[in-house]
């Protein structure tokens, strides 16, 4: 039984990628900052509720002790919790903002990653996926003919293609483990407002297939449901 571990899970992405992985076998703990609405989507989904505040040390690290507690192992760990911010341009972009996002979108990456890798490691078969953005590629959103060209935000972009960094540094840290990066496309979820073009199930494909990757699979990547995506 492959146990797999996804932050922000209660809704949105991370939600329908925990209904999918639950369907395909897998024990899923879905990571949640309210325990209530993280209760309450494990038994929608048949899955194991996990209080988990991505930016807080004390709350990871219980979360590590309830999974231990729980059973021991974890085998997979999606780090899909993210915040967008506000997306101030070069010409308002403060630090104060930056530290927020980061707070969240990098911090919180390594913390959880951190805080987990006693178990992954005990893993056959390792595997974390990180939750990243075609905004992080510093080729699509510099080149004028992309619809990522025309995003004005600094913090947000800088804090994914911080998490690509990290991604391509754990993997070749822990060649034993399956660590890439993933663009899930403009999906429809509140972190856009639900601005996003298309459904929480065409946004989980990436997320739920590399989850699933072998252990011959690739890693230090970075894809989107079509393949790699450039740096």
């Amino acid at each position: 039984m492959t146990t797999t571990l996804i932050t922000g899970a209660n809704k949105g992405l991370g939600h329908e990628t925990a209904r999918r992985l639950v369907a395909a076998g897998h024990t899923v703990y879905v990571g949640s900052r309210d325990a209530g609405r993280g209760r309450r989507a494990a038994e929608r989904l048949g899955a194991r509720p996990l209080v988990l505040d991505v930016t807080d040390d004390a709350s990871v690290a219980a979360a590590v002790r309830a999974v231990e507690e729980d059973g021991g192992g974890l085998d997979v760990l999606v780090n899909n919790a993210g915040v967008e911010g506000d997306p101030a341009g070069a010409a308002d972009v403060t630090a104060d903002l930056f530290r927020e996002i980061f707070e969240t979108n990098v911090f919180g990456v390594v913390r959880v990653t951190h805080a987990f890798l006693p178990l992954l490691r005990r893993s056959k078969t390792p595997v974390v996926v990180n939750v990243s953005s075609a905004l992080a590629s510093k080729t699509l959103v510099g080149a004028p003919d992309t619809s990522m060209y025309a995003y004005p935000g600094v913090a947000y972009p800088a804090s994914k293609a911080a998490v690509n960094m990290i991604t391509v540094q754990f993997a070749k840290a822990f060649p034993e483990m399956r660590v890439n990066a993933v663009e899930p496309g403009f999906t429809a979820t509140d972190l856009n407002g639900h601005r996003g073009t298309q459904t929480v199930e065409r946004g989980a494909e990436i997320i739920v297939r590399m989850a699933q990757v072998r252990p011959d699979g690739p890693t230090g990547g970075y894809f989107d449901i079509h393949g790699f995506l450039p740096w």
